[in-house]
């Protein structure tokens, strides 16, 4: 899968393609179910594959003070697709331009850049200037511009519409197991190491420390996980997810301590998979307290992670 940045960064690519648009976070069963009914139609018309997304999401942008939870930041959502046999990735920063477009606008700019001749969208697709641009919409103006609309309909599953919203929603309340089934496979997040205050290792817990940066997590607080990127398979750990109280911290950190390993892992890009929250995260009154605290969640991650599946 190619990775193509802005309309000018096409240059011919993807002509007469299969195209998807979408925000695709978390890529569950239904954004999965859109992208093999695109790659059908790529293999039908013999053209290439072309999901369109966008950069920050516009309901990130819209909504900046408080942007919703990210299940998948860029680099996680490109991981997952290249293994979904796709050819581009079509990458748009969204901005007022983007916003502002209206449904017959943006029908234009799908046509000037690449000529599609088939757009595959969700049962809830809506963009453009007030959301004026659902599927029924772009079809007209498909109808009238050259490109057919196809509308998959929404999976279902434990009697639900599969949904990113519903993903946070299971994650908000630690049902990791129903966030697995619907997404088709763990949550996790990932991230590059970078050096710390190297707090953790003076306490006995030295952590692998993955910052956010813009990204708002849907879970917050201390989890049983699983760690790859270590070297020889995911191996089990703790890891903490928030703002460090106790120390003084500020912007939200993932800090993950890898039990039974004593590699040095500053600048690898590890993934943690979410297994079990133990519990919220805590201000204690000392460090003697908070290391106390910490020995209590590793034998408790060790516990629950021998009796959780793979």
């Amino acid at each position: 899968m190619r990775l193509i940045r802005g309309v000018e960064g096409l240059r011919g690519c993807g002509m007469g393609c299969a195209l998807t648009i979408g925000t695709y976070d978390g890529i569950h069963l239904g954004h999965q179910a859109l992208i093999a009914r695109l790659r059908e139609h790529a293999a039908r018309l013999g053209t290439a594959s072309v999901l369109l997304t966008f950069e920050p999401t516009p309901r990130e942008y819209l909504t900046p003070v408080q942007p919703p939870a990210r299940l998948t930041s860029l680099r996680e959502r490109w991981r997952i697709l290249s293994a979904l046999n796709l050819d581009y990735l079509w990458l748009l920063r969204f901005g007022e331009g983007l916003r502002n477009l209206s449904a017959e606008e943006f029908a234009q700019l799908l046509v000037r850049a690449l000529a599609p001749r088939i757009v595959v969208v969700g049962h809830d697709f809506r963009f453009a200037r007030r959301g004026e641009a659902t599927a029924p919409v772009l079809a007209e103006a498909g109808r009238r511009l050259g490109f057919e609309v196809e509308v998959v309909p929404a999976v279902t599953l434990d009697g639900e519409r599969v949904s990113s919203s519903g993903v946070r929603a299971a994650l908000a309340a630690s049902d990791f197991g129903r966030a697995r089934r619907w997404l088709g496979r763990a949550w996790s997040m990932r991230g590059r190491v970078q050096p710390g205050r190297a707090l953790g290792a003076r306490l006995g817990f030295p952590t692998a420390n993955v910052p956010l940066e813009r990204r708002r997590s849907p879970v917050a607080g201390i989890f049983a996980v699983r760690i790859g990127g270590t070297g020889g398979g995911p191996r089990a750990g703790v890891a903490s997810l928030g703002t460090r109280p106790t120390i003084g911290g500020g912007e939200a950190l993932l800090e993950a301590h890898v039990f039974d390993f004593d590699g040095d892992l500053y600048g690898r890009e590890i993934e943690v998979e979410f297994v079990a929250r133990l519990r919220d995260e805590e201000r204690f009154a000392s460090l003697e307290a908070l290391t106390q605290q910490m020995e209590r969640d590793a034998t408790e991650a060790r516990r629950l992670l021998s009796l959780a599946p793979t």
